[in-house]
């Protein structure tokens, strides 16, 4: 006796049929997401996902002087980089230098920003003295302080020695190397950070500082209670950012003292530079170039977790 398949309804089919109109859509969704996706998918993997594998690669061998690999030694290129005096010495001035640098640019580009965001007049015109250093290259940067820490025409030496002081070799002396460059670099983010914490002091409704007003509230506490708190996401961009770039300077340093004297300004992107470019060691460059990633990962997943907590948004 043959059994006889039962004939959908009308009903099923309007659901069979719904439900394949969703996937045929879903799947052109897809298709054209990936369409406008692709030239930055392309970008990304030629110029970052490439370079860290290939990085990330090289670290496990030594190479010739073109860059190609000759033996595999595994973790000895680590192993030589974290026993070597040198990379210590690199080490600890990184870690000066981000201390130097952010704290101070971010303080001073604070107080600019909060006196540049009253009502005075004439006050466009220090706003536009504040954030000028920001249109400055790098390298005009590092000139125009080479000049000024000159150890005989240089202006700070001169005023030094107005004063009866006697001159100091910013630029040549271990004590005081990493702090000049420290100041230039001080000097250069400044333009920037100024610039976004103006526009988010300007971002911060005004009703808030009315009703303080009517509280009457004095300066300082609208200052501690109502602009920082609402300047948080801000300050938190700001400070993220400036870290990451405090560990990736390289251009004054290449300019103002080549990683001298005595390895004192020789940061680790300087270092990956002259292992990779003087030494022709890619291996070494290489090792360290994953040190650094991972260092600045650690540091902004450290900044995110802790950070964000205390970020107030309107």
């Amino acid at each position: 006796m043959s059994m006889t398949k039962p004939m959908p309804d009308a009903l099923e089919i309007q659901e069979i049929n719904f439900e394949s109109v969703k996937r045929k859509q879903r799947v052109k969704s897809f298709t054209k997401g990936m369409l406008f996706l692709l030239p930055s998918i392309v970008l990304f993997g030629v110029f970052l996902f490439y370079p860290l594998f290939k990085t990330m690669y090289l670290s496990f061998f030594l190479t010739n002087a073109r860059g190609e690999t000759t033996v595999f030694v595994g973790l000895q290129n680590y192993i030589e980089m974290f026993t070597s005096p040198i990379f210590h010495q690199s080490m600890k001035s990184t870690f000066l230098f981000v201390l130097y640098t952010v704290p101070t640019t971010i303080i001073i580009a604070l107080l600019l920003a909060v006196l540049a965001n009253e009502k005075l007049k004439g006050i466009g015109f220090f706003r536009t003295i504040f954030s000028s250093t920001m249109g400055i290259s790098v390298a005009a940067a590092s000139v125009f302080w080479l000049y000024m820490f000159h150890p005989s025409i240089g202006f700070l030496n001169r005023i030094l020695n107005l004063i009866g002081l006697e001159s100091i070799g910013w630029l040549t002396d271990p004590n005081w190397a990493l702090i000049a460059v420290a100041v230039t670099t001080i000097w250069m983010n400044l333009g920037f950070t100024f610039l976004v914490l103006l526009g988010g002091l300007q971002s911060i409704d005004s009703y808030l500082y009315e009703s303080a007003d009517i509280d009457g509230a004095g300066y300082f506490y609208k200052l501690r209670r109502i602009t920082i708190p609402m300047l948080s996401p801000t300050l938190f961009f700001v400070i993220t950012v400036t870290i990451i770039n405090a560990f990736q300077t390289f251009g004054q340093i290449d300019i103002l003292t080549q990683g001298g004297p005595q390895n004192t300004t020789n940061l680790i992107v300087y270092s990956i530079y002259r292992e990779a470019f003087s030494n022709y060691q890619f291996g070494t460059a290489s090792a360290q170039a994953i040190v650094l990633f991972i260092i600045i990962l650690v540091m902004t997943i450290i900044q995110f977790k802790l950070g964000e907590r205390k970020v107030h948004y309107q």
